[in-house]
C-alpha cells in the first residue's frame, strides 16, 4: 500500500475501511475475470496457477465485496520484476511477512480517503495445497454450512465493524473446523485444477 496508508494505526485503518457485507452479486465473477486478465498480462510468465477464492467466489454467499485472487508463482520467479509489473498494472504492493512465501500481496480499491472502486486482493504464493480452496469448495457443497458462515459474519460485523483484525480472528475457529471437514471429505479426490469454487487458467 502507499506509505501513508501503511503508517496508519489499526484503529485508523478500521475507521477508514470498515467491514462491509453485501449479498452475492454475479458481477463479482466478472470483476475476477477482468483482474485475472490484467494479472496475466502483467506477470503471466511467472504464473503457475491462479484462483478466484474467498466468499465472493461462492455463489449466493454474503461477503465483503472484495475480490480475492490467489496467484501461485513458480519457485524461480523474479520477485522484483513481479512487484514492478503489478505496480505498473495499477496494484498497490504490501509486504506480508505473516503470509506464506514469498510474502507478497497486491491491492486495488484503497485510498487515503477510504474505498475507491472495486476492492481486489491478490495473494501471491508459491505452489501449494491451500486450505482456503478446500474451505471454499465445502461451502458450495453444503448449504447448511454456507448459512452458518453467513450468520457468523453478521454477528461479528455487529461487534467489530471497525476492527478488521478482530473480525477476521473471530472467523478463525469456524474456518479451521470446516477446513478439517473439507479435507477429510474431499481429499484426495479433490482436484485443485478442477474445483468449481474458483477458476483456473
Amino acid at each position: 500500500m502507499s506509505n501513508k496508508i501503511n503508517k496508519l494505526t489499526t484503529a485508523e485503518l478500521g475507521s477508514l475501511f470498515p467491514i462491509i457485507l453485501e449479498e452475492s452479486k454475479p458481477e463479482w465473477f466478472d470483476y475476477y475475470v477482468e483482474e485475472e486478465k490484467r494479472i496475466f498480462d502483467a506477470i503471466g510468465v511467472y504464473i503457475f496457477r491462479i484462483h478466484h477464492f474467498g466468499s465472493t467466489s461462492v455463489p449466493g454467499l454474503l461477503a465483503k465485496p472484495t475480490i480475492d485472487i490467489l496467484v501461485e508463482i513458480a519457485l524461480n520467479s523474479n520477485e522484483e520484476k513481479i512487484i514492478d509489473a503489478m505496480q505498473n498494472a495499477g496494484f498497490l504492493y504490501s509486504e506480508k511477512q505473516e503470509n506464506p512465501a514469498p510474502h507478497m500481496m497486491f491491492m486495488k480499491g484503497y485510498a487515503e480517503t477510504g474505498f475507491v472502486g472495486q476492492a481486489v486482493h491478490v495473494h501471491v504464493r508459491f505452489p501449494g495445497d491451500w486450505d482456503e480452496l478446500y474451505f471454499c469448495e465445502y461451502l458450495r457443497r453444503h448449504p447448511e454450512i454456507h448459512k452458518e458462515y453467513e450468520q457468523l459474519k453478521i454477528e461479528l460485523k455487529k461487534h467489530f465493524e471497525k476492527d478488521r483484525e478482530a473480525y477476521t480472528n473471530g472467523k478463525s475457529s469456524f474456518i479451521e473446523r470446516i477446513t478439517a471437514l473439507a479435507r477429510h471429505e474431499l481429499h484426495p479426490h479433490f482436484s485443485i485444477s478442477g474445483a468449481s469454487c474458483f477458476q483456473t487458467k
